[in-house]
């Protein structure tokens, strides 16, 4: 099979490279050409076609939101978004979304053998999610690191679930293509909507930007996670990058638990681990979904919230962007219903009623 060929733009010749390095270490990508702006990569782009590009967003002579405007209605290929996630540039990176970007990327820092590996197993997932994403074909997928289970954060549920009560609570997992589907399903939610909980793979430092913009929005009330956060109707809790959220229960207090850990199924926060948790202290009381996005984060933690007496809802693969993590917890056995994306609002309030 083919590699993916990727395109990579920053002014920063030490990022161009370390991303450069990055890539190439992965035997399903390759390097074809790197710029230090838009213009150059225009004349790079004359030779051959990249299957995903990485872009910078400040750079000189032109921005990386214009550049992504001018692909995006000219000649469409996938983008993502290289940014380092400042406070202040959190809101230029959900409008890179807004223009197309089909996700962000931290850029590389220097530091841990452990946080350097982490930062490539994510990198390379990125793009090759993004090559899925467009293309409408799913990468292949390979194993560059031990790929953990929620069994690290925490114990498999036992058997006996939760006793059912009056209150019910959401949960939440999504990726490639979350950030629009969320908005979606959110903006459609009433006030007093049960209780959520969500995972959408993002970078540290995005999060609050993207809580934040959801709330000016949403009828709910919806903000990043902090530690001891209770769940209450009517507002929604979205994991704070690179942090495990786990949802806990103290008589009949619902709340989060957010703490470090190692990636589990590649990712932190991980889905997997937030529905594990959901199948041990919320069984019956527990309204799962599952949205779009690459790989199987999930879907395991899924089928425990289904044996645990949860009934659970995964995105349909027409209006997903990437059916990856839908397809994986259907094939688990975890999902009750299948829906599109403009049903799901509906269809949890009718289980959470």
């Amino acid at each position: 099979m083919s590699k993916i060929k990727v395109l990579i733009i920053d002014d920063s010749a030490v990022v161009r490279q370390t991303l450069s390095d990055i890539l190439s270490s992965d035997p399903l990508i390759e390097v074809i050409a790197t710029a230090a702006d838009p213009f150059l990569a225009a004349e790079r782009m004359k030779t051959v076609v990249p299957d995903v590009i990485t872009l910078d967003v400040e750079m000189p002579r032109m921005d990386g939101l214009t550049f992504l405007q001018k692909i995006m209605s000219q000649h469409p290929i996938p983008v993502v978004m290289c940014s380092s996630l400042a406070d202040l540039g959190s809101e230029t990176a959900m409008k890179a979304l807004e223009y197309g970007a089909v996700d962000i990327i931290t850029k590389p820092k220097m530091g841990t053998k452990q946080f350097i590996e982490e930062s490539r197993i994510q990198i390379c997932d990125t793009v090759k999610a993004a090559a899925a994403a467009r293309v409408k074909r799913q990468s292949p997928h390979r194993e560059v690191a031990p790929k953990y289970s929620a069994d690290v954060m925490m114990e498999k549920p036992t058997s006996r679930a939760m006793v059912q009560t009056t209150e019910k609570v959401v949960v939440v997992g999504a990726s490639t293509g979350g950030t629009e589907a969320l908005k979606v399903f959110l903006e459609m939610l009433p006030e007093d909507t049960p209780g959520i909980v969500i995972v959408q793979h993002m970078p540290e430092n995005f999060t609050a930007a993207f809580a934040k913009r959801l709330d000016s929005s949403c009828k709910v009330t919806v903000k990043e996670a902090a530690d001891n956060d209770t769940v209450v109707r009517g507002r929604a809790l979205i994991a704070p990058g690179n942090k495990h959220t786990l949802l806990k229960r103290s008589g009949a207090r619902y709340y989060v638990e957010v703490k470090d850990g190692p990636l589990v199924s590649r990712h932190r926060p991980s889905v997997d681990v937030l529905f594990r948790s959901a199948a041990r202290y919320g069984g019956k009381n527990i309204v799962g979904v599952i949205m779009t996005g690459m790989g199987d984060d999930g879907a395991k933690g899924m089928k425990e919230m289904h044996d645990a007496g949860a009934v659970n809802i995964a995105q349909d693969e027409a209006s997903c962007v990437v059916f990856g993590m839908p397809h994986e917890a259907i094939k688990q056995g975890g999902v009750d219903k299948i829906a599109p994306l403009e049903r799901i609002a509906a269809e949890v309030l009718k289980l959470s009623a």
